[in-house]
């Protein structure tokens, strides 16, 4: 059935590229009103071309707690309320326990772990009832994959997070439930910090552990965020779904 968030307003964080563009797109296809934040000027740029017609494209710090304030007195101001929010901002910070800076560690956690937070806590007064949280968390929370300490540690955050918010948020009748890629063809690996020679070498690791033998393609996960979004899942909430393609499961 088309048109699953036919008259739904949502909102995409960090939906200029990757996973968030893509779901970005497929919202918009299925009827609803898309906003979506982004901070890079260049992928800000590239998206307002892009979703020209389709989405509204805000800058916006996702760990930034004036700028979230501002992003939803606009939503407020401009939509009224909001159906769908996608947590989907993140980075990723590579390097061993031993060799990773105190800054690098506060960096992580401020964008994947402070920002999400701060965001869902603006949110709440402009949430419906009958209202959907997706956040995107991530199966390294699930592994203990060298030199990811700081991000596995902030996925595994974000997932305790959406139970707690869940548990909170059910007698307003909002559902909180999450999403947990496995590794996705959105160009995350070359964006931290590895040499080209380390991200091909760590592109072929991955594709060796995955019983598909390829990466995710960041459609597939908006699929999977769609469901969760739309009443399609209306008895889930504090639920996790793994596409991994069968990485931590097979």
């Amino acid at each position: 059935m088309k048109n699953k968030l036919e008259g739904k307003i949502a909102l995409v964080t960090g939906g200029t590229s990757g996973i968030g563009l893509a779901t970005a797109k497929l919202f918009h296809t299925e009827g609803a009103r898309v906003i979506v934040t982004g901070k890079n000027p260049a992928t800000l740029e590239t998206a307002r071309t892009d979703l020209r017609g389709i989405a509204e494209v805000v800058a916006s710090d996702s760990a930034d707690a004036a700028e979230i304030e501002r992003l939803f007195a606009h939503v407020a101001n401009e939509y009224g309320a909001l159906d769908i929010l996608f947590l989907n901002a993140g980075i990723v910070r590579v390097g061993n326990i031993a060799d990773m800076s105190e800054a690098e560690f506060d960096e992580v956690f401020r964008v994947n772990v402070r920002g999400p937070w701060l965001a869902l806590k603006a949110a709440i007064p402009r949430l419906r009832h009958g209202s959907a949280v997706v956040l995107n968390a991530s199966i390294n929370a699930h592994l203990g994959m060298p030199g990811t300490s700081a991000y596995a540690a902030s996925k595994a955050a974000l997932r305790s997070f959406a139970r707690t918010a869940a548990s909170e948020l059910a007698e307003r009748g909002v559902r909180v439930n999450v999403v947990s890629p496995g590794p996705t063809e959105t160009g995350i690996i070359e964006k931290s910090g590895l040499s080209v020679e380390a991200a091909q070498t760590v592109r072929a690791t991955l594709k060796a552990k995955i019983p598909q033998q390829r990466l995710g393609l960041a459609d597939e996960i908006a699929r999977a965020v769609l469901f969760l979004a739309s009443d399609d899942s209306s008895f889930m909430t504090g639920e996790e779904i793994v596409v991994d393609g069968g990485m931590t499961r097979v």
